[in-house]
Protein backbone atom coordinates (compact mmCIF):
# COMPACT_ATOMS: atom_id res chain seq x y z
CA UNK A 1 0.00 0.00 0.00
CA UNK A 2 2.84 2.38 0.87
CA UNK A 3 4.50 1.71 -2.47
CA UNK A 4 1.21 2.39 -4.28
CA UNK A 5 0.77 5.73 -2.51
CA UNK A 6 4.37 6.69 -3.29
CA UNK A 7 3.86 5.71 -6.94
CA UNK A 8 0.68 7.78 -7.11
CA UNK A 9 2.46 10.81 -5.64
CA UNK A 10 5.32 10.37 -8.10
CA UNK A 11 2.95 10.20 -11.09
CA UNK A 12 1.05 13.25 -9.83
CA UNK A 13 4.26 15.25 -9.38
CA UNK A 14 5.49 14.26 -12.83
CA UNK A 15 2.19 15.27 -14.43
CA UNK A 16 2.13 18.63 -12.66
CA UNK A 17 5.73 19.26 -13.70
CA UNK A 18 4.84 18.56 -17.31
CA UNK A 19 1.84 20.88 -17.05
CA UNK A 20 3.98 23.75 -15.78
CA UNK A 21 6.60 23.12 -18.45
CA UNK A 22 3.93 23.12 -21.17
CA UNK A 23 2.55 26.47 -20.01
CA UNK A 24 6.04 28.00 -19.92
CA UNK A 25 6.72 26.79 -23.46
CA UNK A 26 3.48 28.39 -24.62
CA UNK A 27 4.60 31.73 -23.18
CA UNK A 28 7.98 31.48 -24.85
CA UNK A 29 6.48 30.42 -28.17
CA UNK A 30 4.10 33.40 -28.13
CA UNK A 31 6.95 35.80 -27.44
CA UNK A 32 8.97 34.24 -30.28
CA UNK A 33 6.12 34.80 -32.75
CA UNK A 34 5.66 38.32 -31.39
CA UNK A 35 9.30 39.23 -32.07
CA UNK A 36 9.36 37.65 -35.55
CA UNK A 37 6.10 39.27 -36.58
CA UNK A 38 7.41 42.69 -35.53
CA UNK A 39 10.48 42.21 -37.68
CA UNK A 40 8.48 40.91 -40.62
CA UNK A 41 9.91 37.41 -40.30
CA UNK A 42 6.51 35.77 -40.75
CA UNK A 43 3.72 37.29 -42.81
CA UNK A 44 1.58 34.26 -43.59
CA UNK A 45 -1.55 34.57 -41.45
CA UNK A 46 -2.65 31.01 -42.17
CA UNK A 47 0.70 29.68 -40.93
CA UNK A 48 0.56 31.80 -37.78
CA UNK A 49 -3.00 30.79 -37.03
CA UNK A 50 -2.55 27.08 -37.73
CA UNK A 51 0.69 26.98 -35.78
CA UNK A 52 -0.96 28.56 -32.74
CA UNK A 53 -3.97 26.25 -32.94
CA UNK A 54 -1.83 23.09 -33.09
CA UNK A 55 0.35 24.26 -30.21
CA UNK A 56 -2.72 25.11 -28.14
CA UNK A 57 -4.08 21.59 -28.67
CA UNK A 58 -0.74 19.89 -28.06
CA UNK A 59 -0.10 21.82 -24.85
CA UNK A 60 -3.64 21.37 -23.60
CA UNK A 61 -3.37 17.57 -23.65
CA UNK A 62 -0.68 17.05 -20.97
CA UNK A 63 -1.96 19.98 -18.92
CA UNK A 64 -5.46 18.52 -18.79
CA UNK A 65 -4.14 15.38 -17.11
CA UNK A 66 -2.86 17.51 -14.21
CA UNK A 67 -6.44 18.06 -13.06
CA UNK A 68 -6.58 15.16 -10.60
CA UNK A 69 -10.20 15.54 -9.48
CA UNK A 70 -12.19 17.78 -7.18
CA UNK A 71 -10.70 18.49 -3.79
CA UNK A 72 -13.18 17.59 -1.07
CA UNK A 73 -12.01 20.39 1.18
CA UNK A 74 -12.14 22.86 -1.71
CA UNK A 75 -15.65 21.75 -2.58
CA UNK A 76 -16.76 22.21 1.05
CA UNK A 77 -15.38 25.75 1.12
CA UNK A 78 -16.95 26.54 -2.26
CA UNK A 79 -20.36 25.24 -1.18
CA UNK A 80 -20.47 26.16 2.52
CA UNK A 81 -17.73 28.68 3.29
CA UNK A 82 -15.85 28.58 6.59
CA UNK A 83 -17.83 29.37 9.74
CA UNK A 84 -18.40 33.13 9.86
CA UNK A 85 -15.04 34.00 8.32
CA UNK A 86 -15.50 33.09 4.66
CA UNK A 87 -18.72 33.13 2.66
CA UNK A 88 -19.42 30.26 0.28
CA UNK A 89 -17.83 30.91 -3.11
CA UNK A 90 -21.03 29.65 -4.74
CA UNK A 91 -23.02 32.54 -3.26
CA UNK A 92 -21.34 34.87 -5.78
CA UNK A 93 -19.83 32.62 -8.46
CA UNK A 94 -22.76 30.22 -8.89
CA UNK A 95 -23.50 26.72 -7.63
CA UNK A 96 -21.21 25.10 -10.21
CA UNK A 97 -18.76 27.96 -10.69
CA UNK A 98 -20.70 29.16 -13.74
CA UNK A 99 -20.55 32.83 -12.75
CA UNK A 100 -23.32 35.20 -11.76
CA UNK A 101 -23.90 38.70 -13.15
CA UNK A 102 -20.69 40.66 -12.49
CA UNK A 103 -18.98 37.68 -10.83
CA UNK A 104 -16.91 35.69 -13.35
CA UNK A 105 -17.10 31.94 -13.95
CA UNK A 106 -14.43 29.90 -12.16
CA UNK A 107 -15.06 26.41 -13.53
CA UNK A 108 -12.48 25.06 -15.90
CA UNK A 109 -9.82 27.71 -15.18
CA UNK A 110 -6.32 26.33 -14.55
CA UNK A 111 -5.40 25.53 -10.97
CA UNK A 112 -2.19 27.57 -11.04
CA UNK A 113 -4.02 30.57 -12.48
CA UNK A 114 -6.66 30.44 -9.73
CA UNK A 115 -4.03 30.01 -7.00
CA UNK A 116 -2.12 33.01 -8.36
CA UNK A 117 -5.25 35.17 -8.27
CA UNK A 118 -6.13 34.20 -4.71
CA UNK A 119 -2.58 34.91 -3.60
CA UNK A 120 -2.64 38.28 -5.38
CA UNK A 121 -5.89 39.19 -3.62
CA UNK A 122 -4.41 38.08 -0.30
CA UNK A 123 -1.21 40.11 -0.62
CA UNK A 124 -2.97 43.17 -2.09
CA UNK A 125 -1.27 43.13 -5.49
CA UNK A 126 -4.70 42.61 -7.03
CA UNK A 127 -7.35 44.77 -5.40
CA UNK A 128 -11.04 43.97 -4.98
CA UNK A 129 -13.21 44.88 -2.01
CA UNK A 130 -15.08 41.56 -2.11
CA UNK A 131 -12.25 39.15 -2.83
CA UNK A 132 -9.44 40.60 -0.71
CA UNK A 133 -10.95 39.75 2.70
CA UNK A 134 -11.98 36.30 1.44
CA UNK A 135 -8.50 35.45 0.17
CA UNK A 136 -6.84 36.86 3.30
CA UNK A 137 -9.00 34.61 5.50
CA UNK A 138 -7.99 31.47 3.59
CA UNK A 139 -4.78 29.65 4.40
CA UNK A 140 -2.41 28.83 1.51
CA UNK A 141 -3.58 25.21 1.64
CA UNK A 142 -7.22 26.29 1.49
CA UNK A 143 -6.55 28.53 -1.50
CA UNK A 144 -4.97 25.60 -3.31
CA UNK A 145 -7.88 23.35 -2.40
CA UNK A 146 -10.46 25.79 -3.74
CA UNK A 147 -8.42 26.27 -6.91
CA UNK A 148 -8.15 22.50 -7.37
CA UNK A 149 -11.89 22.10 -6.99
CA UNK A 150 -12.86 24.74 -9.56
CA UNK A 151 -10.17 23.70 -12.02
CA UNK A 152 -11.61 20.16 -11.97
CA UNK A 153 -15.05 21.34 -13.11
CA UNK A 154 -15.64 21.01 -16.84
CA UNK A 155 -16.56 23.90 -19.10
CA UNK A 156 -19.96 23.54 -20.78
CA UNK A 157 -19.59 21.93 -24.20
CA UNK A 158 -20.06 24.15 -27.25
CA UNK A 159 -23.18 23.65 -29.32
CA UNK A 160 -22.38 20.93 -31.84
CA UNK A 161 -22.70 21.66 -35.52
CA UNK A 162 -22.45 25.43 -35.31
CA UNK A 163 -19.84 26.88 -37.69
CA UNK A 164 -18.70 30.46 -37.22
CA UNK A 165 -17.18 32.23 -40.25
CA UNK A 166 -13.73 33.79 -39.91
CA UNK A 167 -13.59 37.27 -38.48
CA UNK A 168 -13.56 40.20 -40.89
CA UNK A 169 -11.55 43.40 -40.34
CA UNK A 170 -14.84 45.23 -39.78
CA UNK A 171 -15.47 42.99 -36.73
CA UNK A 172 -12.93 44.71 -34.52
CA UNK A 173 -13.24 42.54 -31.41
CA UNK A 174 -13.23 39.19 -33.22
CA UNK A 175 -10.40 40.35 -35.50
CA UNK A 176 -8.16 41.31 -32.58
CA UNK A 177 -9.01 38.08 -30.78
CA UNK A 178 -8.16 35.87 -33.77
CA UNK A 179 -5.57 37.84 -35.71
CA UNK A 180 -4.07 40.43 -33.39
CA UNK A 181 -2.53 43.61 -34.78
CA UNK A 182 0.96 42.60 -35.77
CA UNK A 183 1.84 45.99 -37.22
CA UNK A 184 1.92 47.18 -33.58
CA UNK A 185 3.35 43.96 -32.14
CA UNK A 186 0.00 42.89 -30.69
CA UNK A 187 -0.47 39.09 -30.75
CA UNK A 188 -3.87 37.47 -31.11
CA UNK A 189 -5.65 36.57 -27.87
CA UNK A 190 -6.30 33.09 -29.30
CA UNK A 191 -2.58 32.31 -29.33
CA UNK A 192 -2.60 31.96 -25.54
CA UNK A 193 -6.28 31.57 -24.62
CA UNK A 194 -7.08 29.08 -27.34
CA UNK A 195 -9.59 28.79 -30.16
CA UNK A 196 -12.89 30.47 -29.31
CA UNK A 197 -11.59 31.58 -25.90
CA UNK A 198 -11.90 28.21 -24.14
CA UNK A 199 -8.59 28.53 -22.27
CA UNK A 200 -5.29 26.64 -22.39
CA UNK A 201 -3.36 24.88 -19.67
CA UNK A 202 -2.67 25.98 -16.14
CA UNK A 203 -2.05 29.71 -16.67
CA UNK A 204 -4.33 30.87 -19.52
CA UNK A 205 -7.99 30.90 -18.39
CA UNK A 206 -11.15 30.69 -20.49
CA UNK A 207 -12.40 34.06 -21.73
CA UNK A 208 -15.58 32.97 -23.52
CA UNK A 209 -18.66 33.95 -21.57
CA UNK A 210 -16.94 36.21 -19.03
CA UNK A 211 -19.04 39.30 -18.23
CA UNK A 212 -18.25 42.16 -20.59
CA UNK A 213 -17.75 44.64 -17.74
CA UNK A 214 -15.41 42.23 -15.96
CA UNK A 215 -13.19 41.69 -19.02
CA UNK A 216 -13.00 45.43 -19.64
CA UNK A 217 -12.14 46.16 -16.02
CA UNK A 218 -9.31 43.60 -15.99
CA UNK A 219 -7.76 44.86 -19.23
CA UNK A 220 -7.85 48.42 -17.89
CA UNK A 221 -6.33 47.24 -14.60
CA UNK A 222 -3.42 45.63 -16.48
CA UNK A 223 -3.02 48.75 -18.58
CA UNK A 224 -2.83 50.90 -15.45
CA UNK A 225 -0.45 48.52 -13.66
CA UNK A 226 -3.08 47.66 -11.05
CA UNK A 227 -3.02 43.90 -11.57
CA UNK A 228 -0.05 41.46 -11.62
CA UNK A 229 1.06 41.08 -15.25
CA UNK A 230 0.91 37.29 -15.45
CA UNK A 231 3.41 34.88 -17.05
CA UNK A 232 6.34 36.75 -18.63
CA UNK A 233 4.42 40.01 -18.23
CA UNK A 234 2.35 39.17 -21.31
CA UNK A 235 -0.93 40.74 -20.20
CA UNK A 236 0.63 44.06 -19.21
CA UNK A 237 2.28 44.22 -22.64
CA UNK A 238 -0.93 43.32 -24.46
CA UNK A 239 -3.09 45.76 -22.51
CA UNK A 240 -0.63 48.61 -23.07
CA UNK A 241 -1.26 48.32 -26.82
CA UNK A 242 -5.07 48.41 -26.56
CA UNK A 243 -7.13 51.58 -26.86
CA UNK A 244 -10.34 52.02 -24.88
CA UNK A 245 -12.27 51.18 -28.04
CA UNK A 246 -10.20 48.01 -28.52
CA UNK A 247 -10.98 46.97 -24.95
CA UNK A 248 -14.71 47.56 -25.40
CA UNK A 249 -14.79 45.56 -28.64
CA UNK A 250 -12.75 42.65 -27.26
CA UNK A 251 -14.85 42.53 -24.10
CA UNK A 252 -18.07 42.41 -26.09
CA UNK A 253 -16.68 39.70 -28.38
CA UNK A 254 -15.65 37.28 -25.64
CA UNK A 255 -18.71 37.96 -23.48
CA UNK A 256 -21.06 36.61 -26.16
CA UNK A 257 -19.04 33.59 -27.33
CA UNK A 258 -20.57 30.95 -25.05
CA UNK A 259 -24.02 32.42 -25.55
CA UNK A 260 -23.64 31.80 -29.25
CA UNK A 261 -22.09 28.41 -28.56
CA UNK A 262 -19.75 27.97 -31.54
CA UNK A 263 -18.26 24.54 -32.14
CA UNK A 264 -15.84 25.18 -34.98
CA UNK A 265 -14.23 28.07 -36.78
CA UNK A 266 -13.92 28.05 -40.57
CA UNK A 267 -10.43 28.48 -42.00
CA UNK A 268 -9.36 31.49 -44.00
CA UNK A 269 -6.23 32.39 -45.88
CA UNK A 270 -4.67 35.79 -46.30
CA UNK A 271 -1.89 38.09 -45.16
CA UNK A 272 -1.27 39.46 -41.72
CA UNK A 273 -2.87 42.69 -40.69
CA UNK A 274 -0.49 45.46 -41.64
Amino acid sequence: MGDERQSSRTRSGTTKGRAGLASRWLCRWTCWWFEHAKSGGHRNASLVRRGSMWLVLAIGMPVATAQTGASDSGRRIAENGIDNRVAACSSCHGAAGEGNAAFPPLRGAGREYLVAQLEAFADGSRRNTVMQPVAEALSPAQRRAVASYYSSLALPPPVAGTVVPPARPSQAGAWLAERGRWSQGLPACAQCHGPLGRGVGAHFPPLAGLPQAYIGAQLRAWKAGERPPGPLGLMAMVASKLSDEDIDKLSAHYAQLLTRGPATRQEETGGLDQ
